[in-house]
């Protein structure tokens, strides 16, 4: 008589031993999203999978200090340093990849305030995309806002500018897309900012220019089309 197999009562997963980093780009990919180095792409991560990028990332990182040819086993120097350089890119330096956008309380516009505000200096870090060198400087935020306006603390600011620039990236897409989220959590008449920053891709290697800095600006809604706003809002920015 034959027997029927019996079933085991816990099946495969069939994702078992597939990297973390490789489900993660799948699941983009299937989304037909973008995920250059300085999009946020925490939609995708799930529960404990950072934890488990993390692990990947230091896995790869000794391998990199293996083919520079560094004797990580014996060097009392550089035994952590894989580990230590992971935790540092996924949960520091480029956490804004990886998490959420902060909460940010909102209240309404109950004085009906509608007269030029600026925030700064606010201290932005970030590292290039194309060498991973520290990008270190200051924006300056200028809103003017409308009865139907969402006030934020100041803070806040602080903590949306920390968020997008904790990625890779190009200041001049940084300025963007922080540009872009204030817009959407604040509804604002008008919106100017300026950054100024050093980077180290140009001061640490290359020319090894120690004294230049790149300084650009996005304007939005008012500040595009009144000149004596655009005149005000940089001639109060403190230099």
């Amino acid at each position: 008589m034959l027997m029927k197999a019996e079933t085991s009562m816990n099946p495969v997963d069939d994702d078992a031993g597939t990297p973390v980093s490789v489900k993660i780009r799948e699941r983009i990919q299937a989304s037909r999203k973008r995920f250059h180095a300085n999009d946020n792409i925490a939609e995708f991560i799930e529960p404990g999978e950072l934890e488990r990028l993390l692990d990947e990332v230091a896995v790869k990182m000794k391998g990199v200090l293996e083919s520079l040819v560094i004797d990580t086993e014996s060097d009392h120097n550089t035994g952590d340093t894989a580990r230590r350089v992971a935790k540092m890119y996924v949960s520091e330096v480029f956490r804004g990849r990886y998490v959420k956008a902060p909460a940010i309380t909102e209240f309404p516009n109950a004085e009906h305030l509608n007269e030029l505000m600026i925030v700064g200096p606010i201290t932005v870090r970030s590292a290039c995309s194309h060498h991973f060198c520290p990008v270190i400087g200051r924006i300056w935020i200028g809103v003017m806002p409308n009865e139907h306006t969402n006030v934020i603390g100041l803070s806040k600011y602080a903590r949306l500018a920390e968020w997008v620039m904790g990625r890779p990236q190009i200041q001049e897409e940084a300025v963007v897309q922080l540009a872009d989220l204030i817009m959407e959590k604040t509804q604002p008449d008008g919106l100017a900012i300026v950054m100024e920053a050093s980077h180290y891709c140009m001061a640490w290697r290359g020319v090894k220019d120690m004294n230049s800095k790149m300084i650009n600006s996005v304007m939005r809604g008012v500040f595009l089309k009144d000149s004596a706003l655009r005149r005000e809002f940089l001639a109060l920015i403190p230099r």
